[in-house]
């Protein structure tokens, strides 16, 4: 029988059974009440799981954790972010799909692959300091000059120059990554 461990410390990678165990319901409950979904909000919950492994896999540190609620409460909030801004996203891109002419339509893969790619981007982009994130877009999107993107940020062009190249330094290392 396991028992309920909501004061005690839950210790170690081998703990994470005993963490899903114990604090699944609740928290699949807990990202019920802010998407209204019980599916997504199961699948939600699984991946928060599987986030905590993945980073424990990844770091080498053991799970320890005097609040194992709040823990799975901050992980789970962040797989909400993400979910709602891939839903927003995707949301977008279908909307733009609609205004193709159908001579330019896209085959079920391509459009695949487009979506997939615009994730990963995101994705990208949301590692980015908000004022890295921000010069970027304003100079590969709006054409933005560095010197424009300063007075517009009222921020020097030697901290746009350095931003821009921060930002570079990201894509490539992705680019690297894929």
């Amino acid at each position: 029988m396991i028992r309920p461990s909501f004061g005690r410390r839950i210790v170690s990678e081998d703990r994470l059974g005993l963490l899903y165990a114990e604090h699944n319901s609740w928290l699949k409950g807990w990202i019920y009440r802010r998407l209204g979904c019980t599916s997504q909000a199961a699948d939600l919950a699984q991946d928060t799981f599987l986030r905590i492994l993945s980073s424990q896999r990844k770091t080498g540190e053991r799970l320890s954790l005097d609040s194992p609620r709040a823990y799975l409460a901050t992980v789970g909030q962040r797989l909400i972010c993400d979910y709602f801004r891939r839903h927003s996203l995707e949301r977008a891109y279908l909307d733009m799909l609609a205004t193709v002419p159908e001579t330019f339509s896209l085959s079920p893969e391509e459009q695949w692959e487009l979506r997939e790619t615009l994730y990963q981007l995101d994705a990208l982009l949301d590692r980015l300091k908000p004022v890295v994130r921000t010069v970027f877009l304003l100079a590969q999107l709006d054409g933005l000059t560095y010197l424009q993107i300063a007075r517009q940020l009222g921020i020097g062009e030697r901290s746009v120059k350095r931003h821009m190249a921060t930002a570079f330094e990201a894509c490539i290392l992705w680019e690297i990554e894929q």
